[in-house]
């Protein structure tokens, strides 16, 4: 399919670039999505939760208090769970949240969340190749306002690193930037708005067709 491309003013260059249809065009796959969502959210879990149990617990072993005759419950550990303070019972302990999935799984899920994206009304964007003088966030409001995606979550797609673009929008809460060769379910997915320079477009055509 063909997309007009945009300059930073948000005007028609009278350019076209050809978005494949195996990327952009397929019908989406929506279990591919929430499992490749899922695989993403999963592995930013550090794992690291921990509570002690009873044989962690400092303090005495010595027996509370005598077996019978008290008029309660027996109890022998202070560090009993059902003291305050005591050892909990069946508590998180550190382990990993890697879930496995793959590869073509993967690709199809990142595939649907761009078709999905096409199917939108400013879904994705495609602009021509750009740079700025310097980190400038007020520079970079002034191209999402030029593309009317100021007012919702942008994710602009580069073919390489750019420090003065990256720098310009990361200290704003709402826009996002990545590579094209990072570029994941996840992302587009938590973006409404994807923006594509045209050297992103040609570096997904050799990285995913």
């Amino acid at each position: 399919m063909k997309v007009e491309v945009l300059n930073i003013q948000g005007e028609k260059t009278g350019r076209e670039v050809e978005l494949p249809d195996s990327v952009f065009g397929i019908e989406p796959n929506e279990h591919a999505v929430y499992l490749a969502v899922k695989q993403y959210r999963a592995h930013q879990r550090q794992g690291t939760h921990k509570a002690k149990e009873r044989n962690e617990i400092a303090g005495s072993t010595k027996k509370i208090k005598k077996q019978k005759g008290t008029g309660t419950a027996r109890a022998g550990s202070i560090k009993s769970p059902v003291f305050r303070g005591g050892g909990r019972v069946f508590g998180p302990k550190p382990h990993k949240y890697t879930i496995r999935l793959n590869k073509k799984v993967k690709a199809l899920a990142r595939n649907s969340a761009l078709s999905a994206k096409m199917s939108k009304d400013l879904g994705i964007v495609v602009i021509e190749n750009f740079t700025l003088e310097g980190p400038k966030t007020k520079a970079y409001l002034d191209v999402l306002a030029s593309l009317s995606v100021d007012d919702r979550k942008t994710l602009l797609v580069t073919a390489e690193n750019d420090n003065n673009v990256y720098l310009s929008s990361r200290n704003i809460p709402y826009a996002s930037t990545t590579v094209a060769k990072d570029l994941n379910t996840y992302a587009i997915m938590n973006a409404k708005s994807i923006i594509l320079t045209e050297n992103s477009v040609e570096k997904i055509k050799e990285l995913f067709v």
